[in-house]
């Protein structure tokens, strides 16, 4: 379970008391921002109970009714082993990472070495506000969440792995060369300081280790090179500060050990939670996941490697990851039985629950005798399923499909160049005759093909589909592999990849059951449908043989503030009676469209949020009543159509209501997160085509005895707009990973900004292309015409500009108050 750093606060041990007027007086001239002493309200001190290390307190200095917390970190009092606790280096690294790296570290103020102040040296740093994950099991953690904090550890370390010392003046913070043997020598040491003699007592096992690991040292340690560098010295998930709302690390803590060095070992050190529970309460099992079970959602420790290998670029450890982990045991064996006598002493910062670790520090050793006995600890080179899960390339900088995504993207490129590109001038003949509102027989073609080739229903997430399934086929998925009726088991960021394809063609999506409306009615149904409601019409909407609509919009009011919706819901007996007119329905105009998804209103005196429903209505129901089709710049989207519906006194069974009354809002954010993000990554695919079309026509066309390429003004043109579109795509990947990782509500403001961005970014894009052409960019001889006023009603659909902007905005005020 997740702890708020301010959880972790308590009042301050006897024994680790210290001059308060020292301190404060202190702090008032040495840390900027700090209150000054004539306004100063209050002053409280706290000190930290995680960590057993130096001691931790919390300073917290009210003026002015606003309170301001800082983090006090000091060598522990009385007699201490030499070179241990060294706050000095702690600063140093803390200063040079904060100024130079983004390494995630809080940002230090001051350093006093005089001991008379509060009786040893210490620093001043930032207070950091967010999450620590003290149990390694990650107890009450969602399984998919703590698979994305093991994951997010690796690429922090791999982070500060990477920091080159030399450009950041830490050069001179250690030795590189012979890490490891100098690190046995030290721990050995230090383990004969903390035992025996009137001490606790020595584990002879202990010593046959660190006899063990001098013969097995590393033969590249006694090289700088490669793989020698920052190493952390403490590295593991309780001492990582994750952000309150998004799983990121923002502070990476506890930096006493820190110096050059074989990095191979922080990394070890970090996976010891796969080897043993070394968290200091009384317990008869010292666990590991790998001797007890993992638990669901953390990552195997081969992929965590290979996280951490991909990113940092270090190669697969399987030479040497038995010495690895039997030293982190060792190290921590040691560190452990300092711990312990200094709490026999009275001086442990960790309170009572440093009187475990004497026992805790035997049983590593026992834990790295059983390791080092193993016959086999790692495979050789990475597992290829691990190669193949979706993680960060080496030096890619970016998001990158995995292969799964790789391979339906070359099938759907191929599909459409193969399919749907060719057919794209017979649709629109259609869709411009007066049969427009009937559909092309190699539609259905295609949509009977697109299944056979498994690139059917791919927007669905993973958590819906699980919903579905169990609902409809009691955990089980549809007998026919091939036909894929839940999807492919995507996530939001990997269906982005897909998406963004079926976006250069505006016929695409609906061929491989991927368009808008029926994505997000599918969903809905998908989330909160009954099972009644799946079987009548979600199924056939998976299956591609019906489509769908969604009634919200109102020509009478401004429906962009859904509380103004007018249409009633009205309860009698066993049905519902609906009244009101929508219009922009879209998809209603469709002869395959059977059902209707409307948002009215159930109770008018309800809380303003819990006036709405929604509920399902059909079609063909009595009093529904299609007024006309609606154009967008001419474009009446035959025959998909946005309709004018009026609905006059329309029984809707009660079973159709969808979740509830009251929960139409409810619904709706859970349906346009995911919706909003779909038209972004069609928007990406739209601005693509669009400059392939521009420098396709630029090559061939001459003006001013030159081609349209050759002129610097299109050059300029052609580049800012891959400048516009590349950064669009990254904001549009990112907010599909924080849709992912943190859901709907915790994304909102990435989700509000790539909204605002896509098509935005589109029209400019595509005006550009349209220019280019000339005359016949502005006519339907191309497809840039439709895509164009596609993207500008994007600026309206599922939400204006200005409240995208809205929420942006709020977020970033309260973030400032925060």
């Amino acid at each position: 379970m997740a702890i708020r750093t301010s959880e972790l606060l308590k009042p301050v041990q006897a024994a680790q008391g210290f001059d308060r007027t020292a301190l404060l007086n202190y702090a008032a001239a040495h840390v900027g921002g700090f209150p000054a002493l004539s306004e100063l309200e209050s002053f409280e001190i706290t000190q930290f109970g995680h960590g057993q290390s130096n001691p931790t307190f919390c300073l917290q200095a009210v003026s002015n009714g606003t309170p301001k917390r800082y983090v006090l970190r000091k060598k522990p009092p009385g007699v201490i082993l030499q070179s241990a606790h060294a706050v000095e280096r702690e600063f140093q690294v803390l200063k040079a990472l904060g100024e130079h790296t983004d390494v995630p570290v809080p940002k230090v103020f001051c350093l006093c070495n005089d001991s008379s102040i509060i009786g040893t040296p210490f620093y001043i740093m930032e207070y950091l506000e967010g999450l620590i994950y003290a149990d390694n099991k990650l107890i009450g953690v969602k399984p998919e969440k703590r698979r994305v904090i093991y994951l997010e550890a690796a690429k922090t370390l791999a982070a500060l792995h990477k920091v080159d010392v030399d450009k950041i003046g830490l050069q001179k913070y250690g030795r590189r060369d012979d890490y490891c043997k100098r690190q046995v020598d030290r721990w050995e040491r230090q383990y004969i300081a903390s035992t025996g003699e009137g001490k606790p007592s020595r584990y002879g096992k202990m010593l046959e280790l660190a006899k063990w690991l001098k013969q097995n040292v590393p033969i590249n340690d006694s090289l700088a090179g490669s793989g020698t560098g920052l190493v952390h010295g403490d590295y593991r998930v309780d001492n990582l500060v994750f952000h309150p709302t998004q799983d990121r690390v923002i502070g990476v803590l506890d930096w006493e050990l820190s110096t050059l060095g074989n990095q191979m070992c922080d990394v070890a050190y970090s996976t010891l939670a796969y080897v043993i529970d070394a968290t200091p309460v009384e317990s008869s099992s010292i666990g590991g996941f790998e001797y007890i079970g993992k638990p669901e959602g953390i990552p195997s420790l081969e992929e965590y490697l290979s996280v951490y290998c991909s990113v940092s670029g270090q190669p697969w450890p399987a030479e040497n990851w038995k010495f690895y982990v039997a030293f982190s045991l060792f190290r921590g064996a040691s560190i452990y039985a300092g711990v312990f006598h200094r709490w026999t002493m009275g001086n442990a910062s960790g309170g009572e629950r440093a009187k475990f670790t004497g026992k805790i520090a035997n049983s590593m050793v026992d834990r790295a005798w059983d390791f080092i006995n193993r016959e086999s600890v790692l495979p050789l080179n990475p597992p290829l399923s691990v190669q193949n899960s979706e993680v960060l390339a080496k030096d890619s900088g970016g998001f990158v499909p995995s292969q799964k995504v790789l391979e339906l993207q070359k099938k759907i490129i191929k599909f459409m160049e193969d399919h749907v590109y060719p057919f794209e001038s017979e649709f629109y003949k259609l869709a411009h005759s007066e049969k427009r509102w009937t559909i092309h027989p190699e539609e259905e073609r295609l949509k009977t093909l697109a299944k056979q080739q498994g690139l059917w229903n791919l927007f669905i997430p993973l958590d819906s589909a699980a919903r579905a399934r169990k609902i409809l086929f009691g955990g089980n998925n549809n007998e026919n592999p091939s036909d894929l009726l839940l999807g492919a088991g995507l996530s939001n960021l990997e269906y982005g990849y897909l998406c963004e394809i079926m976006g250069r063609s505006m016929w695409a999506p609906q061929i491989f059951n991927c368009g808008a409306p029926d994505t997000g009615n599918m969903e809905v149904l998908l989330r909160y449908g009954t099972k009644e409601q799946q079987e009548k019409w979600l199924v056939p909407l998976l299956e591609g043989k019906i489509r769908s609509g969604f009634a919200m919009t109102e020509p009478q009011v401004a429906s962009s503030d859904a509380t103004n919706i007018e249409c009633s819901i009205a309860r009698q007996g066993d049905f519902y009676i609906i009244n009101g007119r929508k219009w922009w329905t879209s998809g209603a105009m469709d002869p395959r469209c059977k059902i209707l998804i409307l948002m009215g209103k159930t109770d008018f005196k309800a809380p303003k949020h819990k006036q709405q429903s929604m509920i399902l209505v059909e079609t063909n129901a009595p009093g529904v009543k299609i007024i006309r089709p609606l154009t967008v710049f001419g474009f009446d989207d035959a025959p998909h159509g946005h309709a004018e519906i009026i609905f006059e006194n329309v029984r809707v069974p009660k079973e159709n209501i969808l979740l509830g009354e009251g929960r139409g809002f409810e619904i709706a954010q859970g349906r346009l997160g995911p919706g909003r993000l779909h038209h972004c990554m069609r928007c990406i695919g739209s601005a693509e085509r669009a400059i392939e079309l521009m420098v396709d026509r630029s090559l061939k066309r001459r003006v001013f005895g030159k081609t349209i390429s050759q002129h610097g003004s299109f050059q300029s043109d052609l580049a800012m707009c891959r400048v516009d579109l590349e950064q669009t795509r990254l904001l549009v990947l990112q907010a599909a990973d924080q849709l992912d990782r943190v859901g709907n509500k915790e994304a909102r403001g990435i989700l509000a900004m790539a909204k605002v961005a896509a098509p935005n970014m589109a029209l400019r894009v595509i005006d550009k292309a349209m220019q280019v052409h000339g005359a016949g960019g502005l006519s339907g001889d191309t497809v840039l015409a439709h895509m164009w006023a596609n993207a500008r009603t994007l600026r309206i659909a599922d939400g204006p500009d200005e409240v995208h902007l809205g929420t942006i905005a709020k977020l970033e005020l309260q973030r400032a108050k925060l």
